[in-house]
């Protein structure tokens, strides 16, 4: 179909024809749209199984997909009371792992296996004893008196433990800080996807340890790990990572008489720790941040909190939107130790979601730099209300009620803000943050994704779920086009989809080269697929069936199987003159004809290294290395010459690294499995 968005043009619709469920259809839900099941799901599956495919997965789409989110909203206590939760924020905790396999000899197509594990068995435990939900919720609503059950049972207390914390907003792979050391690992041979952690994280300051297979949760941790200053109570569930060196940044708020923010970076290579800015500010409800090439920027949007009113929930502090009072935003210097060197004020707004910011010549003055910054925006936290579960499923009166009076205040729109002529010292006057454009509130997007390499970088397409109102929850896919301002749609009635997550085409020459993953709840059938879309068309490319209903969640995370590639590169420069601080350097030879370094391709290109040679993956023995070892190196190595494989063996003092061509790393492991099988005996 073609018709005008908020003044874009040629939008196109592309989704399954369902009229041939139209048998199935309950009038009881709204608009025919049944999603019940997302919102208290049943369905565990803790080993692995293998899921029906029908059509295909590109095979540069295999790895792990992760994703989390609430599962399970209501539970039977003892005494047979029903603790039925408010928001879906709160829903108890669970954790789902897609592993998808490329084809291979034995398999010519693509294969999906599917296990999770419901995250917070303890908590649930301690709410069946009492009855109720005593810690302090996001926006639980909460009778004042003690439920009966309350009044006549035991307190129940239980110890803090890994499956009794609520952490289920988005996921990481290992974190740094708090990613243990290669030498720490039990695992011989390095992770052929490089996995080694798997951690849970939350608006507050706690993360879970979870099995990166199993999904069992294994940990608890806090920020003040990572630095003792760090001991605030609120936190962004979405950190940010720096793309080319991995380091990551997130503030830390302390509540209190004075309510201090501390920004602050930890470095992917050594985890340690650097608090970049500190500073009073209003606290403020702040889910996501943004950084460029040099920046962190913290936008104070118009969240504020009273921390006076967290006796029982989160909601409860969180003030409604004042538009007399500006969105401010903080842009801290994270290269050089400046600290805070800009604030810029803007119109009031609220915001779940970032996207991305980068640095452009300022148009006023080409010498000066401006920040653009784009995000997902609305007028005010009145969307906080929208996602009670009273509103949300679609069998409920209320839910039909709430969506018949729903209004333009609770829509969303892509947002592109510039925060010009950024100083390169600290400036103490404010400056004003400008709007360039605002799209798509018909739409009204939600949970954002985009190519992960343009992070820093000018993007031109960003990915989101549609809230049209087709539905009580999400009701599409869409895909902007930030340049020309058209705009993509798949929706599929009674379909509800979950963040598309962006998996790029190594191969590919254009930004929008790869595919999303989404896992969606076939309404009409009670049971989830995750689908695969072409991201440049959003045509359907497969699914993977799975037999139940996946819980609506909030985020995830794709590692795919490729590994980093390596590449030997050559330079005449001197040592000296070489950037190797940010050229991360793995190996450095000096020679009379010149000196040879091995990083990784991406940093090779970024530092106009553009003919390296030998395209390799890197293999790390996490043995260490010694002369006894000797024997296991060559054993090594000529086994892998037995089967044709070149290597190119590099020795460090504490562990031995095999780079090999990047076509033969598959099979370059299967032959170490089989080393280290017959080493075992």
């Amino acid at each position: 179909m073609s018709t005008q968005f908020d003044h874009i043009e040629n939008m196109s619709s592309i989704g399954r024809d369902s009229t041939v469920m139209e048998n199935n259809m309950s009038e009881d839900h709204y608009n025919n749209w049944p999603n019940d099941k997302g919102f208290d799901p049943k369905y565990e599956q803790r080993d692995p199984v293998e899921l029906s495919v029908a059509g295909q997965i590109p095979a540069y789409a295999a790895g792990v997909l992760y994703r989390t989110g609430p599962g399970k909203s209501q539970l039977q206590a003892d005494n047979g009371e029903t603790l039925r939760l408010s928001h879906w924020f709160d829903g108890f905790g669970q954790t789902h792992r897609f592993q998808i396999f490329a084809p291979e000899n034995s398999h010519t197509s693509p294969r999906v296996f599917y296990n999770s594990r419901f995250s917070t068995d303890d908590l649930i435990e301690h709410v069946r004893k009492t009855g109720s939900l005593d810690e302090i919720s996001f926006g639980q609503k909460r009778d004042p008196c003690r439920s009966v059950l309350g009044k006549v049972q035991t307190e129940y207390v239980p110890q803090q433990t890994p499956s009794s914390s609520n952490i289920s907003v988005t996921l990481s792979i290992n974190v740094p800080g708090l990613d243990p050391k290669p030498d720490e690992l039990t695992s011989r041979w390095g992770d052929s996807q490089g996995i080694r952690t798997l951690y849970a994280k939350t608006d507050y300051n706690a993360f879970k340890k979870l099995d990166p297979e199993t999904l069992e949760p294994i940990g608890l941790a806090s920020q003040i790990i990572l630095h003792p200053e760090l001991s605030g109570q609120v936190s962004a569930s979405h950190a940010r990572s720096d793309p080319i060196t991995g380091d990551m940044f997130n503030y830390n708020l302390t509540l209190g008489s004075t309510c201090t923010y501390r920004v602050f970076g930890v470095s992917a290579s050594t985890g340690k720790t650097t608090i970049l800015a500190t500073f009073p500010a209003t606290p403020a409800y702040l889910h996501s941040l943004l950084i460029t090439e040099d920046h962190v920027v913290l936008c104070v949007w118009n969240a504020h909190i009273n921390p006076q009113l967290l006796d029982s929930s989160f909601m409860d502090s969180i003030l409604p939107t004042d538009p007399s009072q500006p969105a401010v935003w903080y842009v801290i210097d994270r290269k050089h130790g400046k600290g805070l060197i800009a604030t810029y004020e803007s119109p009031a707004f609220f915001c779940f979601h970032t996207v991305n910011a980068w640095l452009e010549p300022s148009k006023e003055n080409p010498a000066e730099v401006d920040i653009v910054a784009d995000i997902v925006r609305t007028d005010n936290s009145k969307f906080l209300q929208y996602v009670y579960y009273e509103n949300l499923i679609s069998s409920l009166d209320t839910a039909h009620t709430f969506q018949k009076k729903r209004d333009d205040s609770f829509r969303t729109s892509f947002t592109r803000f510039r925060l010009p002529a950024v100083p390169s010292t600290p400036c103490t006057d404010p400056k004003k943050a400008v709007v360039e454009w605002s799209l798509c509130k018909s739409l009204s997007p939600e949970l954002p994704t985009m190519n992960p390499k343009r992070v820093t970088e000018k993007h031109r397409y960003v990915y989101a779920v549609t809230f049209r109102g087709e539905a009580t929850l999400t009701d599409g896919i869409m895909k902007l086009d930030c340049d020309t301002q058209q705009v993509q749609l798949w929706a599929c009635h009674g379909q509800s989809p979950g963040e598309p997550i962006f998996v790029a085409n190594p191969e590919g020459n254009s930004e929008d080269d790869g595919v999303l993953l989404s896992v969606v709840l076939d309404g009409m059938r009670g049971k989830s697929y995750l689908l695969c879309l072409n991201a440049r068309n959003l045509s359907e490319l497969g699914r993977a069936n799975v037999d139940g209903a996946v819980g609506f969640g909030f985020h995830g995370q794709h590692v795919p199987t490729t590994q980093t590639t390596y590449v030997f590169l050559t330079t005449k420069s001197p040592l000296h003159t070489l950037p190797l601080s940010t050229l991360q350097p793995q190996l450095i030879a000096q020679e009379q004809e010149g000196t040879t370094i091995v990083t990784t391709e991406m940093l090779a290109k970024s530092h106009g290294f553009n003919e390296p040679t030998f395209p390799c993956k890197k293999i790390s023995l996490t043995i260490h290395s010694s002369l006894e070892a000797l024997d296991l190196i060559a054993a090594i190595t000529n086994r892998l010459k037995d089967h044709g494989i070149s290597t190119n063996v590099v020795s460090g003092y504490f562990h031995d690294h095999i780079y090999v061509p990047i076509a033969r790393a598959e099979d370059a492991m299967r032959v170490l499995e089989e080393v280290a099988a017959e080493a075992r005996g």
